[in-house]
């Protein structure tokens, strides 16, 4: 059997978007588990709209979700020499043809084609005049005018063309540049593409690009037409359902595993399975299990899956992430510091994003410089300065310092100061985040470590003491 080999070729007029996301996610898993090759190709044969700036994008955003590729990147404008050799083996071998029809002649084709209640097409004019290059002519691929073309289907079985229903399409504009068909299908040929996983939009486009195929003598990939993502409403998904811009997502705090695992869950199953790894997925992917009605886009699910892609992360992959997002609040962190992988560690559980996180390791990084009103009034009061200072006393005689520690030290002074744990813990959890909600404070603590967290208290009871607590 053949190695694997797909593609994904985006047109680099915008951004990369969700749906182009889960189509290059589909080509490249289902390379990556047959342990074939992946293709980057550029679709910038449209010069008004195409712009670097979006080239740019589009690479920041397989890099980000670390979808890598194999060969490439191809640039479609750079390939016109191959496309014209081509085209010219399809004119000489009689299956293409120039046509010097004006447009108005082929206005009148359409409007004649309606009155008569068929579909409006060209009509083969030109398709035995045998005519020579001219300025100004196009050329048209010479189609069948009896039997079908079958689209075998990967995902949705056989999907039968009547040729009668395909005209003799343009593949060449007047201009010398050639359609997308063609440049297509030309680019699969010569990158032996072999597997063509893409969007159920593109199914117009199929019979006519195995046509094209059939003529140059090259053999037809295996087709697999995804169903599109819908919003909610069940709309065509766009920007109102959240279909922003990929990299906006890295911006809002999502992990690009998450991401990777929502997206490949619009449209692909298996078993009830929804958290995936990456390794999973690669393991795990297949063309028989991408389903054939149309993936629902939904912002809630895709949130709760990356609080649970924080949860199972290791401490090491989140904290590269999490930097820039400290850097916002100025906020400056060694990559591997204890400091922040225990902050990591205490937040994972309760952040949903890693901008929540970074909200959360603030006060690991920045000590209180007051505290919050109600707290003040409610647990800072004069019975609970002893026992804040017993506490603190003992946590500087203590030797180990790990949670199971600290739990034996407030339990000792809970013991001799007859308060429960609450009426101890409150105090100490405002002293050091100068909060009333925080991670659990023997994780918290530890995190923090002695010498910090002994400082934050005694700034504390001194703050108590000039205060009247």
């Amino acid at each position: 059997m053949d190695a694997i080999i797909t593609r994904f070729p985006p047109s680099p007029t915008g951004y990369l978007h969700i749906g182009g996301a889960r189509t290059a996610l589909f080509n490249w898993l289902y390379a990556r588990h047959n342990r074939g090759k992946f293709i980057l190709r550029i679709e910038d044969t449209d010069v008004a709209r195409s712009t670097q700036e979006s080239v740019d994008a589009i690479f920041d955003a397989l890099d980000w979700l670390g979808i890598d590729w194999d060969d490439g990147p191809y640039y479609q404008s750079r390939r016109f020499d191959i496309y014209r050799e081509y085209i010219d083996r399809l004119v000489a071998s009689g299956n293409a043809y120039y046509c010097t029809c004006s447009s108005q002649e082929l206005e009148a084709m359409r409007e004649a084609a309606k009155a008569r209640g068929e579909n409006p097409k060209y009509d083969g004019t030109c398709r035995e005049k045998h005519l020579l290059p001219t300025e100004g002519a196009v050329i048209r691929f010479k189609s069948p005018q009896m039997g079908n073309t079958v689209v075998e289907d990967g995902i949705r079985g056989n999907i039968v063309f009547s040729n009668t229903e395909i005209d003799d399409f343009i593949i060449q504009r007047s201009d010398g540049s050639p359609m997308y068909n063609l440049a297509v299908v030309v680019d699969d040929i010569t990158m032996e593409v072999n597997t063509i996983i893409r969007g159920d939009d593109h199914i117009s486009n199929t019979p006519k690009q195995i046509l094209l195929y059939r003529a140059l003598g090259a053999n037809v990939p295996l087709f697999g037409h995804v169903p599109m993502v819908l919003g909610n409403d069940r709309a065509r998904l766009s920007k109102r359902h959240g279909a922003m811009s990929v990299t906006a997502y890295r911006e809002m705090g999502y992990l690009p595993d998450a991401l990777l695992n929502y997206l490949v869950r619009l449209g692909w199953s298996h078993g009830d399975q929804e958290f995936f790894t990456r390794e999973e997925l690669i393991e795990k992917f297949s063309l028989d299990h991408i389903g054939k009605s149309a993936g629902v886009f939904n912002p809630e699910k895709l949130l709760a899956l990356n609080a649970e892609h924080i949860r199972n992360a290791a401490e090491e992959k989140l904290a590269p992430q999490l930097l820039p997002f400290l850097a916002e609040k100025g906020i400056s962190a060694d990559v591997s510091s204890p400091l922040l992988m225990g902050a990591i560690r205490t937040l994972k559980p309760r952040s949903k994003t890693l901008i929540e996180m970074a909200d959360g390791v603030e006060f690991y990084f920045k000590a209180p410089e007051t505290y919050e009103e109600k707290g003040m009034k409610k647990f800072f009061k004069p019975e609970g300065l002893d026992p804040v200072k017993q506490l603190t006393d003992a946590l500087e005689r203590t030797d180990a310092f790990d949670e199971k520690s600290l739990e034996a030290v407030f339990q000792s002074i809970m013991d001799a100061s007859g308060l429960g744990f609450g009426k101890l813990a409150q105090p100490v959890r405002l002293a050091l985040t100068g909060k009333t909600v925080s991670p659990g404070i023997f994780e918290m603590i530890a995190a923090l470590g002695r010498d910090e967290t002994i400082a934050r208290l005694r700034r504390a009871i001194s703050f108590m003491e000039a205060t009247g607590a």
